[in-house]
């Protein structure tokens, strides 16, 4: 069963739609939920790729992936973060969205220990 994305026309609303046969999506036209308009346009989804344990591994140790990094700023740290939980198939937390939220937004790991201490970081990982 494909999900489909659209996005109103009238509301700029982006919204999926799960269709459980295509005969039925041939035969209506979908409604945006937001505002009800039926002028909607189909976007392009990104799409899933399976793969294994091993290949995730192998390009996590790809050294060319950290090469945007400076370990200087903390929006590239922030950054980094996000994607190798993406790349680990793995959901933030939301302690863990929320330092890469500050961090992305430019706030030292510093700063954020000092008004999250429930992190408790040791100071030599700082």
């Amino acid at each position: 069963m494909p999900i489909y994305e659209y996005r109103c026309s009238a509301c700029h609303e982006q919204i999926s739609i799960l269709v459980r046969s295509i005969s039925k999506m041939q035969m209506t036209t979908p409604r945006c939920p937001h505002c009800g308009s039926q002028d909607l346009r189909r976007l392009i989804s990104r799409v899933a790729v399976v793969r294994s344990e091993e290949a995730r591994l192998e390009s996590l140790a790809d050294m060319s992936t950290l090469s945007d990094i400076d370990e200087n700023n903390p929006r590239t740290i922030g950054h980094w973060m996000r994607r190798m939980s993406a790349e680990m198939g793995e959901h933030l937390s939301a302690e863990f969205a929320e330092v890469a939220d500050r961090l992305e937004a430019g706030q030292t790991p510093e700063e954020i220990e000092s008004t999250m201490p429930e992190l408790d970081i040791p100071p030599e990982d700082l």
